[in-house]
Formats: C-alpha cells, structure tokens, sequence
C-alpha cells in the first residue's frame, strides 16, 4: 500500500542573513541597555543563562526545540534608522547619552552562545542555554529567546506524549488552523515532527523544513457535490492510492458502505467525529466484510494523548490519528516556567562577580553552568568543570559572535529525540548538584 505521506528533496532553508527586528522585544530590555551604556557598563560581560524554572503542567520533562530561530535571532540582530529614530522619540530615553543611539547603530551580537541541542530531554531546573556576552548584547535579546525556545518546546514535548499515547501508529500533525497564528502554525509543524509525528498538513512546513506532507479532502468537498458518491469517485480519480474518504460528513456508515461499493485503490478513510471507538469498529467491520482488509483508518477531531490511549486500551481499530487544536497549543500545559537570568559578570576591572536570586520561590543558582548526563541521573555543574563519563550537554554553537559550525538537519535533531525517547523519561529522574556549585552558592548566602 502506498504511504499516505509525501515528502520531496530536501528542506528549502529560510533566507538566512537578514536583519533581524531589534524592537522584538520588551521595552525595559531597552531602557536597561541605555542605562548599562550611561553607566559605562556596556563593555562588562554578562552571562545570561536560560533555565527550566518550572515544568509545564502535567510533563515530567520537556523535548527541547526552538534554537534555529533563536541562532539565527543572534547572528543577525541589528538596529534599522528608523527603528533608532522611534526608542528617540521615547520619554524612557530622553537622557540616555548621545552615544547610545551610535551604539545602537552599529550593534552586533559579538558573544559565545553554549547550548543544549534540540530534540534533547531536558528535567525541571535545568538550563538550556548560556549566552555570554558584553552585558548590552546579553541581555536585549531575553524576551525574544524566552519567546522562540519556549514555544516550541512546548510543542514538541506535546507531540512526544501524543505520539507515545499512539503506540506506534502515525499522527499526523493538523494544527495551523488552530495555532495562534499562521506562521505558529509552521513552526508547530516543525516541532511536532521533532517530537516524533510522521507529518503534518502544513504545506509551508513541507517546504521550508522538508517535512512529510499529508491531506485530501474536507467536508466542503463532499458537500460541493451533488451527491456523496460523486465527491469520492472524483477524489479518488484525482489521488488514487492516496485516496482518503471522509465519512462523517452525512451518515459514517452509509459513507463507508459507499466506499466499499467503488472499491480501491485508495489508502484508507477518515473518521472526524462522533463516538471514535464504536464508528471505528463499525467501519473496520464493514471494510473488512467486503474484502477491503489493507484499507486503513483515521480518527480526527478535539483529540489528545489521553483520549488516543483511551481509545486503544479499549481496543479502537485505528491506525492513525490526526490531532490539531491540542497540539499545536499544548492545550493542556499552554506555558511554561521558563527564566532568563544574570548568573555572573565581569566587571571593567576584569574581577568575576557571581550573582543569584535570592527571593522565596524564584530563587536561581549564580555562577555559569554545564550540566552532565550520566545513565542514571544529571549533575548540574559549574561551566569550567570536567566530568568523567557524562556527556556535556550545553555545546557550543556561537564564539565570538560567529557561528561554531552548521545547524543540524532536522531529521538528525528528529533522531536525536526519538533515541532520547526510546525509553520513556522517567519522573523520578534527579538532578544532582556538583560540590563546587554548592560551595560557590552556599559562599553567597
């Protein structure tokens, strides 16, 4: 049988090298770069540490996605005159230095950017990127970073559990119409596929990222027809083996007894609502009776993992699914506690400060840090730090403002999550701290 799923060549990259919108941020990243610079603080070099405060609801872990953009963010951050022209007019900067706006107009990311990869597991309170950088060029980009990693981080977990749930069936990735906008819809797409789907409706995911393709028909196209049976004989002249009917549009089961009248070729049929578990066994009965055995079946509609695992535990004959709203929202955990924080600075007379957060309930760890994956647990250590027989995952991908070498294909980050995957996290894994990021923290209280 033929796949459902197309996908051709490779993934057509995004133009890379343009200027990236500067004011894509919050305003008081700003205010706080002209204060930096009025304090002569500019030259100081901050590291700036991304960290998993809090996991979303219901997730024992998250699947890291997101850093393409979040690179590609830094590289090419500029000020255009027009946007300078406009932070002028603001009464935040009315005595913010003349040089400032000079700053402004040549500023380039100039730091080293270590993170971890995408399509990596990552556990509560653990960092996921370390930016160090001249304090200004650090901090600025907070907002949109906080933004872009956690977005499709969030979906990307979302479709581990979704797949997971699945047990080995395809689901297929149907959610732009549903996103909170068109081109979240793209990157959920992307995101998704990390997290294991086996391919989505968007087409400009199809194309940007080389990502599997799928989609027929809707209700509309049935009902443009004067009769139900015309609007399947024309799709399935127009797609052939990758015929998918739906049959809820009028009666299902009318509509599969239609479908076996007119007989293959065609890939399967496509159920989008009513009772999923008795439909699907109605339709496998009826497919089957008339000899269409290889014939598969969708169910689509308001699902997510937890009714995809209620369905196969009660023995539903579904051999696909097709999920949207849930997730390309992460219905159920839409946020997620992640923090952009200050962990030391190097000051103008070169001497290193660590700093920490010391408030109830949103404290922070100060010092830079690396964090080591043993087999059976993770130690959270200082940056400079060296341990046997772990692997470091915060890797370095800018130095010096430039990139360290290519980003990975996606599907190698695709690989990368489902070998992470490949035995389900585990709730009770522990994050250790090593002695030297005790010692430097307790010396700080």
């Amino acid at each position: 049988m033929a796949s459902l799923f197309a996908r051709v060549g490779q993934a057509v990259p995004p133009a890379q090298g343009f200027p990236m919108n500067a004011l894509l941020t919050d305003l008081y990243e700003l205010t706080m770069a002209a204060g930096y610079y009025a304090a002569g603080k500019q030259t100081e070099i901050g590291s700036f540490e991304f960290t998993i405060r809090r996991l979303p609801r219901n997730r024992d872990f998250v699947l890291v996605a997101g850093l393409h953009r979040a690179i590609d963010y830094l590289l090419n951050l500029r000020f255009e005159p027009d946007e300078i022209a406009y932070l002028r007019g603001l009464p935040n900067f009315r005595n913010a230095p003349a040089g400032f706006w000079d700053y402004l107009a040549d500023f380039r990311f100039t730091g080293d950017v270590f993170a971890v990869p995408e399509g990596t597991v990552i556990y509560e309170g653990q960092p996921v990127m370390n930016i160090r950088a001249p304090l200004i060029e650090g901090q600025i980009p907070e907002t949109y970073l906080l933004s872009c990693i956690t977005f499709e981080t969030l979906i990307a977990s979302k479709a581990a559990r979704v797949v997971h749930a699945a047990q080995g069936r395809d689901v297929v990735e149907f959610g732009t119409r549903r996103a909170h906008t068109p081109e979240a819809g793209v990157l959920a797409a992307r995101a998704a596929w990390i997290g294991g789907c086996a391919g989505t409706s968007n087409t400009l995911a199809g194309f940007r990222y080389g990502i599997s393709v799928m989609g027929t028909a809707a209700h509309s196209w049935v009902m443009s027809f004067a009769s139900e049976a015309e609007s399947f004989r024309q799709l399935q002249s127009l797609l052939a083996e990758r015929t998918v009917q739906l049959l809820d549009t009028y009666d299902t089961l009318d509509a599969a007894r239609t479908v076996t009248q007119m007989g293959g070729p065609l890939w399967g049929v496509r159920i989008d609502s009513g009772d999923f578990l008795e439909l699907s066994r109605q339709v496998r009965a009826i497919l089957d009776a008339a000899g269409m055995t290889g014939a598969k079946i969708m169910a689509s509609g308001d699902l997510d993992e937890t009714k995809i695992a209620a369905l196969l535990e009660a023995g539903a004959p579904i051999d696909a699914f097709g999920v949207g709203t849930e997730l390309a929202t992460s219905g159920d955990a839409p946020s997620m506690g992640a923090i952009y924080k200050l962990v030391e600075i190097e000051g103008n007379d070169h001497k290193l400060r660590f700093t920490a957060k010391r408030s109830p309930d949103k404290h922070t760890l100060a010092g830079a840090k690396q964090l080591f994956r043993y087999p059976e647990y993770d130690l959270l250590g200082l940056h400079d730090e060296c341990s046997g027989g772990a692997e470091a995952m915060l890797k370095p991908y800018v130095i010096g403002g430039n990139l360290t070498h290519p980003l990975p294909p996606l599907d190698a980050i695709r690989k990368r999550a489902k070998a992470g995957l490949s035995k389900w996290p585990s709730a009770k894994h522990h994050t250790k701290l090593s002695l030297a990021l005790q010692d430097l923290n307790e010396s700080l209280l």
